[in-house]
């Protein structure tokens, strides 16, 4: 595959899906395949079926892979977790991907992948300016981006409005549940996005979600200083958000390497090298705390024995 090609994969709490992406045009290379998320969806079972998913393919070596994951990543570490297990709080998901599938993978939260997309495909390419994504379902998750710049993470669905997070008052599983009708939405819309504004002042807002297909009858109801408008990718948005990131870090690898390239095993095996180095090193000192506990208990023994023999010269 060509270097306008990645593999992009979205984990959400009941489906993990992915496919080639064609980042010259945009769009998946071929139909997408999606398997059940496990349960539980522990990183040892999630980080198999990413590897399943990815060995159905014809995905050549060296080809960058970008995975959507539904909490706060710093670094390739997740710092929270939502619709999976817990015990993905604190995981290196960079390091467990790459490790597991031999592919150079790069992990990014959900929103942000769905925002990268929409900056470099859809309804904010050629924006500039600060620029605000949303995503509207069952919670509210956001992307903000400054000259084109992730600014990462921001989780602006959790701001305070009545006393708690916004998601809570707006989110359109919200609007399910209560059964309003598309106008009393919009007011609970406009309140979110007025205290967006005032906060951020963005130059756009784009609106995702699977809610957004309906933005006719909502988004002319807001009456907002910057341009609201709907997102363009929708459900493919993820994956294609995550095999731009893939790309764009794996070509970022090369030129600070120099332009030559990486060596042939590339970050995959970088990666892996380093947790196992990270491993000997806890085993080292696992080791070494053996040691000094064994070191102890001969002295103790040898001052034992001492003692009796002393006692019974007297």
């Amino acid at each position: 595959m060509s270097s306008t090609t990645a593999f992009g994969i979205d984990i959400g709490g009941s489906g993990i899906k992915g496919a080639p992406v064609d980042l010259k045009a945009g769009e998946l290379a071929t139909d997408r395949l999606r398997i059940p998320t496990p349960q539980p969806s522990t990183p040892d079972a999630v980080a198999e079926t990413v590897r399943e998913l990815i060995e159905s393919f014809d995905i050549a070596a060296g080809v960058p892979v970008g995975v959507t994951f539904p909490a706060v990543i710093q670094h390739g570490v997740a710092k929270t977790a939502a619709n999976v297990d817990d015990s993905w709080i604190g995981t290196d998901v960079d390091a467990l991907f790459t490790e597991r599938t031999g592919h150079d993978v790069f992990v990014v939260n959900d929103a942000d992948a769905a925002g990268i997309a929409e900056m470099e495909f859809g309804a904010g390419r050629d924006a500039k300016g600060v620029v605000l994504m949303t995503t509207l379902g069952t919670g509210v998750g956001t992307a903000l981006f400054v000259d084109g710049h992730l600014v990462p993470n921001t989780e602006l669905g959790h701001i305070p409005l009545h006393g708690d997070s916004a998601e809570k008052y707006m989110a359109e599983s919200v609007r399910e549940r209560k059964e309003l009708d598309w106008s009393q939405w919009a007011e609970r819309l406009q309140e979110y996005y007025s205290l967006i504004e005032f906060l951020f002042n963005p130059d756009l807002i784009i609106v995702g979600g699977g809610v957004s297909k309906h933005h006719k009858k909502y988004l002319p109801e807001l009456d907002l200083r910057a341009p609201i408008v709907p997102a363009e990718l929708r459900n493919e948005a993820g994956i294609i958000g995550a095999a731009v990131l893939a790309r764009h870090a794996e070509d970022e690898t090369r030129a600070a390497a120099g332009g030559n390239g990486r060596k042939k095993t590339g970050l995959a095996a970088d990666k892996a090298q380093a947790k196992l180095e990270k491993s000997a090193k806890k085993g080292d000192k696992k080791a070494d705390k053996k040691e000094r506990k064994s070191d102890k208990k001969a002295e103790k023994k040898a001052e034992k024995n001492s003692a009796k023999k002393s006692t019974s010269k007297d």
